[in-house]
């Protein structure tokens, strides 16, 4: 595996076939490792890294704040996103790209559509989030995370990170788990930074992010703005509405 600083922030990634390039937004709620494109769920078994990379040379990355990519403690957009894909293309040397994204991975790969029409070949969405449902949950997972830094303190989250889960499977870890679990020195400004201030920040991020019953990341009409190819194939459940 590679890695690459991005906006100050170190990217895990990797190259993987050859052919005309596909940036890939990997699936995984906020655990959105590159590996998730082979092990998680329905991409176990339609597997398609193994398929497109014979056509294609597919890029695929942590994204910041998960797996071995690092993070930074500030309110994160989907322009944040959406700026590490643009800053791993930019690194790599490709001008142009499909762009693909699954599951919440769709979020971040439409709004790049959108910010970077003329860089975007075509846009494939993989069962993107979104409904009612999603919103409700992603919604408390945030408030979840609020609770427990306010009953139990920041350095509790610090020590929760330790038990190696998930901001999906323990919301309690919140969205920075990951970088807790793996860097001390995240861990240790974590910890000093002011409360209040942080509750602040996580309510605010949550809100922003899942803003919608639709699909987030892009605004609806920049969307239908766009001259290019695309195919979304919806999924069927409470977090990948069917339409």
């Amino acid at each position: 595996m590679a890695t690459a600083v991005i906006d100050g922030i170190t990217t895990r990634y990797e190259v993987v076939g050859s052919g005309p390039a596909l940036l890939m937004f990997s699936p995984g709620g906020f655990d959105a490792t590159l590996d998730k494109w082979s092990t998680q769920g329905i991409y176990a078994r339609i597997r398609p890294v193994d398929h497109l990379s014979r056509k294609y040379t597919c890029v695929i990355f942590d994204r910041r704040e998960t797996g071995e990519s690092g993070g930074r403690l500030e309110r994160i957009t989907w322009t944040d996103y959406v700026r590490q894909g643009k800053g791993l293309l930019d690194h790599l040397g490709i001008t142009r790209a499909n762009i693909m994204g699954a599951c919440m991975g769709c979020c971040p790969a439409a709004a790049f559509a959108v910010a970077h029409s003329v860089m975007t070949t075509s846009l494939l969405l993989y069962w993107p989030v979104g409904g009612p449902l999603y919103r409700i949950n992603g919604h408390l997972r945030f408030a979840q995370h609020v609770a427990f830094v306010h009953q139990q303190g920041l350095a509790a989250v610090v020590a929760l990170a330790a038990e190696g889960k998930s901001f999906g499977q323990d919301p309690r870890g919140g969205p920075w788990v990951s970088v807790l679990r793996r860097d001390p020195a995240f861990a240790e400004r974590f910890t000093t930074q002011d409360v209040e201030a942080y509750k602040l920040l996580v309510t605010s991020m949550g809100r922003t992010l899942i803003d919608r019953d639709t699909a987030p990341g892009a605004e609806p009409e920049d969307l239908l703005r766009l001259n290019l190819p695309a195919l979304i194939v919806p999924g069927n459940d409470h977090s990948h509405g069917t339409s």
